[in-house]
């Protein structure tokens, strides 16, 4: 079971119908919204600050969200993927966009709808990736425009197919057999 802890009064809300891992932490003033997904060794940490995730997001392995005390916020759109081993700290994300594993973004960053950061990459505090753009690089800069149908329909069906992945750990076939 996941570990969810109220710190300083908050409690983290969960939505309808999302899967935790077993060791994912979810921390503080956290919202998360229905059918997402918070994989293995995530953590949340909502202690300094809020962070608000929106509806089918998938915040993959090992990656950390965390803000500035007072300072900075995290806002994650609808139908976010979030790569294995992201730091996020302090960034708005909107609606569609992928964030490729192992990324940074820092403070006061933005990440247009349907915008994709490249695997690796490091988005400076304050910096502002327009919708539907590709940035890659440390630090991340602008490479080039992708399509709607890439930057939106494609983000979406990953998102999806996160939920769909989540499914699987509910299903009875996900018992634990000790041999």
């Amino acid at each position: 079971m996941a570990l969810i802890k109220s710190v300083r009064g908050f409690t983290p809300k969960i939505g309808k119908n999302c899967f935790l891992a077993d060791n994912a932490t979810i921390i503080g003033d956290t919202t998360i919204g229905d059918d997402c997904s918070i994989w293995f060794g995530t953590v949340l940490r909502g202690d300094v600050n809020t962070i608000t995730i929106g509806n089918c997001v998938n915040i993959q392995d090992g990656s950390v969200l965390h803000t500035l005390y007072q300072k900075s916020t995290i806002e994650i759109g609808d139908h976010v993927s979030v790569g294995h081993n992201v730091t996020i700290h302090g960034a708005k994300v909107h609606d569609y966009a992928l964030i490729g594993m192992g990324s940074t973004l820092l403070d006061d960053a933005e990440i247009g709808e349907g915008a994709i950061i490249a695997a690796g990459s490091v988005v400076t505090a304050r910096t502002k990736v327009g919708p539907y753009e590709l940035w890659a690089g440390v630090p991340a800069k602008f490479v080039k425009m992708v399509s709607p149908e890439q930057g939106k329909e494609i983000n979406q069906k990953i998102a999806h197919n996160y939920l769909m992945y989540s499914k699987w750990y509910s299903a009875d076939d996900a018992k634990t057999e000790i041999l």
